[in-house]
């Protein structure tokens, strides 16, 4: 074994993660550690909801509200409810679980520029990611809906991820409700016009994949309705 091999395994051994990212073919501990650990945790939570948002979206903003309201009815529906962990729509939404006395969960990534997660994850409920990928799988692995508010770049990369599991039948269908119809209503024309109509990139059965909503209440509505048909279980 020679010094760079040792220093690794030692490195494993003390999880001082920074020093095994040096090594390729050693970072795949540290996914595994990721995978392990989130595993573990989430499989205990029991049936949640993942809710999805700007980070950016101050306490003042409608969609705040609003993120807030939709975890609070789904607390007193029986749902936990995920979330990214951090500020803005994250936030609102762990905020409302907090209130509804449900569970609360936080799927914290790791970012040079942000982000510690909310005051409002339940303690046992926060993970922590360096990856992006491995902590998608959480999101989708153990949540038995998607509600999505305005958000960014971020925000469309989880919906759409989703969508296309759904679409190539890698995971089993699960209820997508978008919140604010003013926000989405220019990418969907362009979905519907573009992508669709002109390019034919989908089918219009694909439509039907998700639905559009403007109060918290439609949007849970739309969860309940799905799971009075469907037992609740794990997607994968």
């Amino acid at each position: 074994m020679n010094k760079q091999e040792k220093k690794i395994r030692r490195a494993f051994k003390e999880k001082n993660w920074n020093a095994i990212k040096t090594s390729d073919s050693w970072q795949i501990f540290k996914i595994m550690s990721e995978f392990v650990e989130g595993f573990e945790t989430m499989s205990k939570i029991g049936p949640c909801v993942s809710v999805f948002g700007s980070a950016r979206t101050k306490s003042d903003n409608k969609y705040y509200k609003q993120a807030e309201e939709i975890a609070y009815i789904l607390t007193q529906k029986g749902y936990g409810v995920i979330t990214g962990g951090g500020p803005g729509i994250m936030e609102a939404a762990n905020k409302g679980a907090k209130r509804g006395s449900g569970k609360s969960v936080g799927l914290n990534i790791e970012l040079p520029f942000e982000q510690s997660h909310n005051e409002f994850i339940d303690n046992d409920k926060i993970l922590n990611f360096d990856y992006f990928f491995v902590r998608k799988v959480m999101f989708v692995k153990y949540a038995q809906g998607f509600i999505v508010l305005p958000g960014g770049v971020g925000t469309l990369d989880e919906l759409f991820e989703a969508i296309t599991l759904i679409q190539t039948g890698k995971i089993g269908r699960f209820p997508i409700v978008l919140v604010g119809e003013i926000y989405w209503e220019g990418l969907m024309d362009w979905i519907k016009e573009t992508m669709l109509g002109v390019e034919k990139n989908i089918s219009l059965k694909d439509l039907d994949l998700f639905s559009i909503v403007n109060t918290p209440e439609d949007a849970v509505a739309i969860i309940d309705k799905f799971y009075n048909k469907y037992t609740l279980k794990p997607n994968f």
